[in-house]
């Protein structure tokens, strides 16, 4: 054998290590993907809409808040205030990209509230307008009013989130 042959790593040994280099370079480049849906760069709290008219749309699944300023679940929660409900667009919603979560007053005092992640593929939404909650990474719309999908890629709606209105506020509960 010569000094190279000694000192080298055997043919399998060789393999493993591609497998290895492969699988990490592979890994790496799927947390990058993941991270680019992962949002926007726009500020926490900001993604106020323009109330473009939720018009036509009827009923609501009861997601939750309440339509008449009193609390819309455990009073007692008391969870992190949000906004004033004056400064939820009638018509339209306001995205609060670090709670996570869109809040929307689809008619004059009616305060409902969803995850602003995007169930097609977890990005966080973008907009509030025309009546429907818009993610900009692929362009799927909720309905503001209950949160189904109004036009896909996304096949399942966004999920009701819990808020307490009180007071003529708007808090996490």
């Amino acid at each position: 054998m010569t000094a190279t042959e000694e000192t080298g790593p055997a043919p399998a040994e060789r393999g493993a290590a591609r497998r290895t280099v492969v699988a990490a370079v592979g890994a790496a480049g799927l947390t990058a993907a993941l991270a680019a849906c992962g949002g926007s760069t726009a500020d926490a709290g900001s993604g106020d809409s323009k109330a473009a008219g939720g018009g036509d749309q009827a009923g609501s699944s009861g997601a939750s808040g309440g339509g008449d300023g009193s609390a819309g679940g455990d009073a007692a929660g008391g969870g992190t205030i949000l906004a004033k409900t004056s400064e939820i667009p009638k018509g339209g919603g306001k995205i609060f990209k670090a709670d996570k979560v869109v809040v929307t007053q689809p008619q004059d005092g009616d305060i409902k509230a969803f995850s602003a992640i995007c169930t097609h593929a977890g990005c966080v939404v973008g907009e509030v307008s025309g009546g429907t909650i818009n993610c900009m990474c692929h362009g799927s719309k909720f309905d503001i009013t209950d949160g189904s999908v109004k036009k896909g890629p996304a096949t399942k709606g966004l999920a009701p989130a819990k808020v307490n209105v009180k007071g003529g506020s708007v808090s996490l509960g």
